[in-house]
């Protein structure tokens, strides 16, 4: 098992979040993980910078931690083609410490470049199969061509490839994208802790991790760890059929107006109990995933590296062990 800390890049700019990727590495993460948004989902949050950027001026400041996409979407935003050629360079300057997670996609930042974001998941997963299989075929070498239903590639050539490709994790919250995930990943991405996702995934063949995002807000009260969770993160609650289909955070703040202090509570491990986070993290991987990332929606990201380095990271590598053994 492998504990990660989610750069929220909707919550801080880029200089910040590449001071939170160090502090990270000196906390004792294993990896950290950062979404691949062009908007943010409030306008509270206030912050979205290319993600691409951002990792690869971690991989300048780190030597141990890992890197990955949380998830990126390699069919509308970006054509396939650029998402293989950014990761192969990606496990060039991180000398293989990256992972790809890639998933269909969010109409909140697929509609930006003028290109319609299909309606039907079904024809998402098409696009994104096609995508997976165009990005297999660059990291093979030499000039590659692909022929589509919904994707091209015409004549391209990655020519910088790492000795072995990145891992690929697919985004996954139901059987068919989990037996995608099976066929053409090497890992899982999940955000839910539902056991049935990663038993789709092993019945479909996937032998590979389970990446999963923790929800959990530290401060020194929870009623202020629920209150910073409320304001910025309260789209969290929508659930991904409502999340995969708004366009603007606008919308977002619409969406989530009735949510309420409890419901976060009842989402999120809220405050300075690490007994609740470590629950957390347990749902997780009874559910079989041993890739958790703690998603911190509080407001002091210093504090809650301190609170992982002091309460959480011992009980966290019996976790693993437990885990691991078992």
């Amino acid at each position: 098992m492998e504990i990660g800390y989610k750069l929220a890049a909707e919550a801080f700019g880029p200089q910040e979040l590449i001071r939170q990727a160090v502090a990270a590495e000196t906390a004792g993460f294993d990896f950290v993980e950062m979404s691949d948004h062009f908007h943010p989902w409030l306008e509270s949050q206030g912050h979205s910078p290319f993600v691409w950027s951002v990792l690869g001026a971690v991989a300048a400041r780190t030597e141990r931690i890992g890197l990955a996409t949380g998830v990126t979407c390699p069919t509308l935003r970006y054509h396939p083609a650029v998402v293989a050629q950014a990761a192969a360079t990606m496990a060039l300057v991180s000398d293989g410490r990256f992972v790809l997670g890639v998933g269909s996609g969010e109409r909140l930042n697929e509609h930006v470049v003028g290109r319609e974001f299909p309606d039907s998941i079904r024809v998402r997963q098409e696009m994104l199969r096609e995508a997976l299989h165009i990005i297999r075929l660059l990291w093979k070498g030499g000039y590659q061509t692909y022929e589509g239903t919904h994707l091209r590639c015409e004549d391209a050539r990655i020519f910088d490839l790492p000795p072995r490709p990145p891992l690929v994790a697919v985004a996954a919250g139901g059987r068919d994208a989990a037996r995608i995930a099976a066929e053409l990943g090497d890992g899982l991405f999940a955000t839910e802790d539902r056991p049935e996702i990663m038993r789709h995934y092993r019945e479909a063949g996937g032998d590979g991790p389970g990446y999963a995002e923790v929800p959990v807000a530290w401060a020194p009260q929870e009623e202020a760890a629920a209150r910073a969770a409320l304001e910025t993160s309260r789209w969290a609650l929508t659930g991904w059929k409502v999340m995969s289909e708004l366009p603007n955070p606008v919308n977002f703040a619409a969406a989530t107006a009735s949510v309420r202090m409890e419901d976060i509570t009842e989402t999120f491990a809220c405050g300075p109990d690490p007994k609740r986070c470590l629950h957390a993290a347990r749902r997780f991987t009874d559910a079989g995933f041993d890739r958790l990332v703690l998603m911190n929606a509080g407001p002091d990201p210093d504090g809650f590296l301190d609170f992982y380095d002091r309460e959480l990271r011992e009980p966290l590598k019996a976790m693993r062990a437990a885990v691991t053994t078992g």
